[in-house]
């Protein structure tokens, strides 16, 4: 099969929908790859690297897609949707219930459209979206801590404080693999640490990784409010696979925050759990509202190129070896990644997305 590799087009984003070492796994077992020219630079992936592993590199955007499977990091913007056609098969992040134009135009085009974030396994783990949970989770602390200084605009609190004087407090909403992480590095800092989670079953198993040094809260209103308003660093971590995300924190409460507190919305992509939010970019990360620093960059992961998109490739290429080995029919043949199809035949596939975008789905 050919396989293209476009590169990633979303601003800073640096990552690439397949490593060298991807590359060549797939040219040994027979398929062509074809990579834009300077698609890996941004990992420190270059042209030479992708020639030395089998791939053939291509002079543009145009070249590269126009191949059967398109394999990419995240959703096509709209100056790549004259790419899209029918019978191709893209395999992506595409996060379709926070984008309706999207969406709209994946049926339209007749593409295959398989999102990485609604691949899932029989006991419900997200094996594609986790390693870039893990990377956001940490990711989070880092740059909240980092917009709390004052010269960022934030209220100058060092997270983990120094004798004498209380650490920053961190509060996490959701116990998920980003919130998770987001603790760990957190705990690690020094910081006051409290997780909301509606599953008691997930805050117990919380307890056996942090014990009494991170506060572990049964999520409803009430606390939601009493964490939200003392918190230096608010962190939205709430995922429902395929839908948009619930709003958990009214632009009300986020009035009674401290003046220079920030809020950092991984769930910013599902449309964010905190109603003050909204997507920014790695050139533009934040902005204030409400007197709260807000930072919501989609796509947080793609500061970390190197890191990022190993980690992903090391989930993602059994995947795409199967699209390369069987096209469509391995969605027959592995229950997982038929979890993934998103849009097919002109309609929409997924019925979390059908949810979301009830007057596509007929």
């Amino acid at each position: 099969m050919e396989i293209g590799v476009p590169k990633e087009t979303k601003d800073q984003e640096f990552r690439v929908g397949l490593s060298p070492g991807s590359v060549r796994v797939l040219c040994e077992k027979g398929h062509a790859v074809f990579v834009e020219t300077g698609a890996g630079n941004g990992s420190r992936f270059l042209d030479r690297d992708y020639i030395q592993a089998g791939g053939t590199i291509v002079p543009t955007a145009e070249d590269a897609w126009n191949r059967e499977l398109v394999v990419k990091v995240k959703e096509p913007l709209l100056p790549e949707y004259k790419f899209l056609q029918k019978g191709q098969v893209l395999f992506t992040y595409l996060h379709l219930a926070a984008d309706r134009a999207l969406t709209e135009h994946l049926i339209d085009c007749g593409v295959t459209a398989i999102a990485y974030e609604t691949v899932e396994l029989p006991d419900k783990r997200l094996p594609l979206l986790t390693p870039m949970s893990v990377i956001a989770g940490r990711l989070a602390v880092q740059f909240g801590a980092r917009f709390l200084e004052r010269q960022q605009g934030g209220r100058g609190v060092l997270l983990g404080g120094v004798p004498g004087v209380m650490p920053g407090k961190v509060v996490i909403l959701g116990g998920g693999a980003v919130g998770t992480e987001a603790a760990k590095i957190a705990v690690g800092m020094g910081a006051q640490v409290q997780i909301l989670d509606i599953s008691v079953d997930r805050l117990a198993y919380l307890e056996t990784l942090f014990g009494s040094r991170v506060q572990l809260i049964y999520s409803e209103s009430l606390h939601i409010e009493a964490a939200v308003r003392d918190a230096d660093l608010l962190i939205g971590a709430v995922l429902v696979p395929g839908r948009r995300a619930p709003v958990l924190v009214s632009r009300s409460l986020v009035r009674q925050m401290h003046p220079g507190s920030v809020i950092v919305d991984v769930a910013v992509d599902q449309g964010g759990c905190i109603e003050t939010s909204r997507p920014t970019s790695h050139t533009h990360p934040t902005y204030v509202e409400e007197d709260v620093v807000h930072y919501g960059v989609p796509n947080m992961p793609g500061a970390v190129p190197w890191t990022a998109t190993q980690a992903l490739n090391n989930s993602t290429l059994p995947y795409v070896l199967k699209l390369a080995n069987f096209g469509v029919g391995a969605l027959e043949m592995d229950s997982a990644l038929a979890g993934g199809l998103n849009v097919a035949n002109h309609r929409l596939a997924h019925p979390a997305v059908r949810e979301v975008f009830p007057d596509l789905a007929v």
